[in-house]
């Protein structure tokens, strides 16, 4: 039974674009990793700079950004995302190694869609991308 669910939440996941912007490699990597396994297409950037200049290119279905960064931090990363009528309903998901109500609060303000504590696990990452994946690709309702 167990082997079913996974089954059927790696289909959920196999296909999805999802950006993952850090400036540590590490945490890159292991992203990449957790992602791939799960059949996701994954999309690399190691700063703000460089998101910006990709996203275009690969249009994600989900965006992790890390708060702390040089040049361009998190927050102004998110903020630029949002700003964008294309991708003003694509989920960003903070990354960050504190767990403050002013982290968490801030990355609201600028628009993200929820806030993850590094480091991550598999499943809490997994779980992000497929809650968001999923509610993104609803259809909007129509009137009637």
């Amino acid at each position: 039974m167990i082997l079913v669910e996974k089954r059927v939440d790696n289909e959920v996941l196999k296909g999805v674009k999802v950006m993952v912007i850090d400036d540590s490699n590490t945490i890159r990597r292991s992203a990449e990793i957790f992602l791939n396994q799960a059949g996701c297409e994954v999309i690399l950037a190691q700063d703000g700079f460089d998101a910006l200049s990709k996203i275009t290119d690969h249009d994600p279905d989900v965006v992790f950004v890390d708060i702390m960064m040089p040049r361009l931090d998190g927050y102004q990363t998110c903020s630029l995302i949002k700003r964008n009528a294309k991708y003003r309903t694509t989920p960003v998901i903070m990354l960050s190694s504190k767990d403050g109500l002013f982290d968490r609060a801030r990355g609201r303000m600028v628009g993200s869609d929820e806030y993850l504590t590094k480091p991550f696990t598999k499943d809490t990452l997994l779980t992000a991308v497929r809650e968001h994946a999923c509610s993104a690709a609803l259809p909007v309702s129509q009137g009637v």
